[in-house]
């Protein structure tokens, strides 16, 4: 038996092995280490690709949980986490959704953004109190992130989210990881070794990037944030986004700006309204009640 029983867990991981493309990379010189780098970061959309079927699983279970009146959460630590809470963060503004229906949970908390917790990733207890503090429930879903697959703030996570009959998600960067055995759905893009052995912030880093990326737009295109490829959800909180959603409106209905201002301002500055609006000749109330009637979906509403 080994001193460490860890270490034979480290060593079962492709995440954690060497990568023979650069051993010597402390010989070379900075355009060498950075072609290098990049030559691995190639290799990460390949990876995603090969995982599409579980991803697309998984849009479906979230917009299933939207629907019904749930919530997204994603819970990890360290890189993993910062990734889930950056993810979450970005969709208010994003697609005009209420805080708190996207959340990011990190283990040692909101200190762990900014400064490492290292210690807090062995906690499977507060992956659990976590979930227990933001009242989760059996309508949610949980996403579990861990490039290693392994982590016991994760693990403990899932296993409560499952005693409560929430959906599940696992996201790894190892095929068969623990985290996985514990989610309804695992989605396990393998991107190999990294550049510096066991740095996961690099090629897995990137790989969660893209996956979490996926889940949350694409779960809120089925939702009908988006019309066309158009963020018609679009909250404008600052000029550049006020800007950004006349430009919106001038796009989708070919109107010039100064009528695409007006509408917006009798739209009461909801883009999706004001292009329904233009498009359908409606009023506001008949254009916001035809719109409740297609579940905020504006290509149902202009069909309807």
């Amino acid at each position: 038996m080994p001193i460490n029983p860890l270490l034979q867990d480290l060593a079962r991981l492709t995440s954690e092995g060497r990568n023979p493309d650069t051993l010597d990379i402390d010989t070379q010189n900075a355009l060498d280490i950075v072609t290098a780098i990049n030559a691995q970061d190639k290799q990460v959309p390949a990876a995603v690709e090969k995982v599409l079927p579980a991803i697309a699983a998984a849009v479906e279970m979230i917009e299933s949980a939207l629907r019904r009146g749930g919530r997204l959460i994603y819970t990890g630590a360290g890189t993993s986490g910062r990734l889930g809470v950056l993810d979450a963060s970005e969709c208010p503004p994003t697609f005009s959704v209420p805080h708190g229906l996207v959340v990011g949970l990190i283990a040692g908390g909101e200190a762990a953004m900014f400064q490492a917790q290292e210690g807090a990733e062995d906690n499977a207890r507060q992956g659990e109190q976590d979930l227990r503090d933001i009242n989760l429930s059996g309508k949610d879903v949980v996403v579990g992130i861990a490039a290693s697959g392994r982590t016991p703030y994760v693990i403990g996570g899932l296993r409560y989210a499952r005693s409560l009959g929430a959906g599940t998600v696992a996201l790894a960067c190892n095929t068969g990881s623990a985290i996985g055995r514990e989610a309804d759905i695992a989605i396990e893009p393998e991107v190999g070794p990294e550049v510096i052995t066991g740095s996961t912030r690099l090629k897995a880093g990137t790989a969660q990037k893209l996956v979490l990326n996926m889940l949350s737009t694409a779960a809120m295109i089925r939702m009908g944030k988006v019309y066309q490829n158009l963020m018609v959800d679009l909250h404008a909180s600052n000029q550049k986004l006020e800007a950004r959603a006349i430009r919106i409106v001038m796009q989708a209905t070919g109107a010039d700006e100064a009528t695409a201002a007006n509408a917006l301002a009798a739209a009461d500055s909801e883009v999706k309204l004001a292009i329904l609006m233009l498009l359908s000749g409606l009023n506001k109330t008949e254009a916001r009640a035809r719109l409740q009637r297609g579940q905020g979906v504006l290509r149902r509403a202009l069909e309807d």
